[in-house]
């Protein structure tokens, strides 16, 4: 199996990106939420940006090249602390905070301003659908979550999206993305809920609600297409690249690593879910720190983690059993292990509900169309 791999793809030793947590630390406590540590103010040293900075700057030379900070909440590192994480990393880097945007004045805006940062934010909707977004006294986040995007719009800086959606069916879709066209963001993306790291929430939802929530998603998108709409504009370049014989061409040869940067310098690929936790059999899933070993080096020996390799193996599995293999490229590694214990496996819950129903959606909803046009 694993020559058979080997043959077709792996993992590339050049990552298009690489996340960054400076903190641990999140002033909210979602109930959809991961993390381990998000009450620990563990922040990432000095010393660990200047070792990825130093690694990268060859891939930042030859391309446009992006520098993820996802917590916990980046921005309760402070903005003296991360403007001095953000110091090493020079031309070329584009960097991205996902927030959730509760921190966020004026004072933030014009340091997103200087850093030419770019800004995604969480949130789940109107009021009502923003539910799970808490703090840690239980009381909801909403306003405190639009006055900072208030903040971003009064300063002119344009900011996407990212949606956690915990109840996909039928009347959600067009509530949503009504929602969204009035914020004023550029980009959407939408994340049906996971059942990953502390989140025991579980994720099995009715196939048949799940295609409809992404058909009538596609149809209020395709009413007014004034925002890019992640999900939904992947699967139609991909529908269009089945029908015109080039679907091949769209999934890359190798797998693109992913490192995340832990705040102690620690370095996990694949998945940025699985930082943090550690399990009897895996360890703690790192594949080296950067703090001792350069981050290309790490890159370059992907192969020798042992969860990397059984993680390949069911990839393989997938690109043989799984008619859906070309659009999805086979289940993500974190939702493997948080759903089934291991990474051999091939179908979650995660790729049900966000690539298979994903998919079927946005094909209903063309045949709906089309039917309705004749």
């Amino acid at each position: 199996m694993a020559d058979a791999w080997s043959g077709m793809r792996g993992i590339s030793a050049e990552p298009g990106y690489v996340v960054m947590q400076p903190t641990t630390l999140c002033n909210l406590a979602c109930n959809y939420c991961y993390l381990p540590f998000r009450r620990e103010n563990r922040k990432m040293p000095v010393a660990v940006a200047e070792a990825v900075a130093t690694e990268i700057a060859d891939f930042a030379r030859s391309g446009r090249f992006s520098v993820v900070w996802h917590g916990g909440e980046p921005l309760a590192a402070g903005a003296d602390h991360l403007a001095a994480l953000f110091a090493p990393f020079g031309a070329g880097v584009e960097h991205h905070v996902q927030t959730n945007a509760t921190l966020i004045d004026d004072a933030w805006c014009e340091f997103f301003a200087a850093h030419d940062v770019r800004v995604s934010v969480s949130v789940d909707g109107p009021r009502g659908r923003n539910s799970d977004r808490v703090d840690r006294a239980g009381k909801p986040a909403y306003d405190l979550i639009a006055k900072g995007i208030g903040a971003l719009r009064r300063h002119g800086i344009p900011f996407s999206t990212l949606c956690v959606v915990s109840d996909p069916r039928p009347g959600v879709a067009t509530e949503l993305y009504e929602f969204f066209l009035g914020l004023g963001c550029d980009v959407l993306g939408i994340n049906v809920e996971e059942q990953e790291g502390v989140n025991l929430r579980l994720n099995r939802y009715d196939p048949v609600a799940v295609s409809a929530f992404w058909a009538e998603l596609v149809g209020a998108w395709r009413r007014t297409p004034r925002i890019h709409l992640r999900e939904v504009e992947w699967s139609l370049r991909y529908v269009a690249a089945v029908l015109d014989g080039t679907a091949d061409s769209l999934l890359p040869r190798r797998l693109d690593p992913i490192p995340t940067i832990a705040q102690d310098g620690s370095v996990v690929l694949l998945s940025p879910e699985l930082a943090g936790f550690h399990d009897p059999r895996y360890g703690d899933f790192s594949s080296g720190n950067v703090l001792t070993t350069p981050l290309r080096k790490i890159l370059a020996s992907a192969a020798e983690t042992p969860w990397i390799g059984e993680f390949l193996r069911g990839i393989e599995a997938c690109r043989q059993s799984c008619p859906y293999f070309g659009f999805c490229g086979g289940a993500h590694a974190a939702n493997r292990y948080f759903e089934h214990g291991r990474f051999d496996v091939t179908e979650t819950n995660h790729c049900r509900n966000s690539k298979i129903r994903l998919l079927e959606g946005v094909l209903d909803h063309a045949r709906d169309h089309e039917a309705t046009a004749v």
